[in-house]
């Protein structure tokens, strides 16, 4: 056992207000999910492993995904060695997504409230990234969302996107079983929807057999495509307990790690995929290639509503989590308003978004929200470790004078050791500018906030 007990939540000051309310019953309790930060009693868990697959698997069925997958065919290279980089970034990106939503089962708290064990009072920083983040996916999702709403019933663009807004609001306010439900769901329609894609995608469009990068060039491009599909699967670790902590504490931890990392990566590789092999006919314009592919009438319609199913599904999770993360700052506000201000906010930066060069600015939004995930995931992971076979009591540690210096160095010293190997349309680090583009930053940060805050949290191990 790693731990000898797990118990309580906020100091008593902080218990039945915004922080707390109704909670889902059973499997199939739509009402409207009023809990907040506060862990979950045991009295309240159900559901199993399994379900893990699925909200995991059916929020990245969206052409976010496939719009990623493309990015590999414009930086010059061929389908094979494009898809080889996907599938290596996207499994180094899911396996510790796929660790921390463990946790949830084992303690009843979402992520980012868990993160208060590392951070103390200094869990502000991440979690005004991790609610910034929030709204920032909400925007590279909806921007393909809306677009494919907006054709499918001809409208303009903005209210395609508003429409989308609106109703993953709505999910994000019901909440975690909502979401759960609907992507039991949503994982058979959205599959099916896919499939019809690559069908007829395998019939009429012939992937890249070369690519125009050589050397050290394509090198560095196999390694900026990599770390794209590593940003896209870390990026749900700071949300990856927050869709476990419903789940009861004697739930197989290996049953959740390899159910959440199969979600995770076969959706985002064959999503990706998918985005390698129609480069030339997807470009920036995913859903207008999806509805000339399907060749319009009635499975172009079909095609279209998918993809805006998609990114309901995907924002909704976004905007939840989203909500949890604005708690944790310290914002009274409940938990379903948070998830609705979630929604409001991604509106206009869609529509900035879409405003110029889509794929400049998706690529740079893209990475610059998950620059400060490994730095964060290092962090929490080593407090975590260290903690092994001790008794942990969430109101009494939240409580407890602590520095926050440990944690701030390390987590200020992991992005800044990343900059020099950042690779983006607005800054291209020297590091990165030698290595032909290659973006290493991930891997950067994740080591230094390792080799600064472990040595640190060890030595205050000692002194208790």
């Amino acid at each position: 056992m790693p731990f000898a007990h797990v118990s309580g939540g906020l100091p008593a000051e902080g218990r039945r207000t915004v922080f707390d309310g109704r909670m889902p019953a059973a499997p199939g309790d739509l009402r409207v999910e009023g809990h907040g930060i506060e862990p979950v009693p045991e009295s309240n868990r159900y559901g199993g492993a399994g379900r893990l697959f699925t909200v995991w698997f059916a929020p990245n069925l969206t052409m976010t995904g496939v719009f990623t997958g493309t990015i590999g065919i414009a930086l010059g290279l061929d389908f094979t060695t494009a898809l080889a980089a996907v599938v290596l970034g996207t499994v180094l990106g899911a396996v510790p997504t796929a660790y921390l939503g463990t946790w949830g089962s084992r303690t009843g708290a979402g992520q980012l409230p868990l993160a208060r064990l590392a951070f103390g009072r200094a869990v502000a920083l991440p979690g005004v990234l991790q609610w910034l983040s929030s709204v920032a996916w909400d925007a590279l999702i909806g921007l393909f969302g809306g677009d494919a709403l907006a054709r499918l019933c001809g409208w303009p663009f903005w209210l395609g996107v508003l429409v989308i807004m609106l109703a993953q609001g709505a999910l994000g306010v019901l909440g975690y079983e909502a979401i759960h439900r609907l992507q039991i769901v949503m994982t058979f329609v959205l599959a099916v929807a896919f499939a019809l894609i690559a069908l007829r995608m395998a019939g009429s469009v012939h992937p890249a057999a070369s690519g125009s990068a050589h050397g050290a060039d394509r090198a560095g491009a196999f390694v900026l495509a990599s770390t794209v599909a590593l940003s896209l699967t870390l990026s749900w670790a700071p949300y990856a307990s927050d869709f476990s902590r419903y789940l009861p504490r004697t739930t197989s931890r290996s049953r959740m790690f390899w159910c959440t990392l199969l979600g995770l990566v076969v959706s985002f590789v064959a999503v990706q995929a998918l985005g390698l092999w129609g480069a030339s006919v997807l470009t920036n314009q995913t859903a207008a290639g999806v509805d000339t592919l399907l060749g319009g009438g009635a499975a172009g319609a079909f095609g279209l509503l998918a993809v805006a199913l998609a990114a309901l599904c995907s924002n909704a999770m976004n905007d939840y989590s989203g909500s949890l993360a604005l708690q944790t700052v310290g914002v009274r506000v409940p938990r379903p308003a948070g998830a609705a201000l979630a929604a409001v906010l991604g509106f206009p930066l869609v529509l900035w978004m879409h405003a110029a060069d889509t794929t400049a600015r998706f690529q740079n939004v893209l990475l610059f929200v998950g620059y400060w995930i490994p730095g964060f995931v290092a962090i929490v992971v080593v407090d975590w470790l260290a903690r092994r076979g001790t008794t942990i009591d969430l109101a009494a540690d939240s409580a407890r004078p602590r520095s926050v210096w440990p944690p701030l160095v390390a987590f200020a010293g992991a992005f800044a050791a990343a900059v020099p190997f950042m690779d983006t349309g607005l800054y291209v680090g020297p590091v990165a500018h030698a290595l032909h583009g290659a973006d290493v930053s991930y891997y950067v940060a994740f080591l230094v906030a390792l080799a600064v805050y472990a040595p640190l949290r060890l030595r205050k191990e000692g002194r208790a």
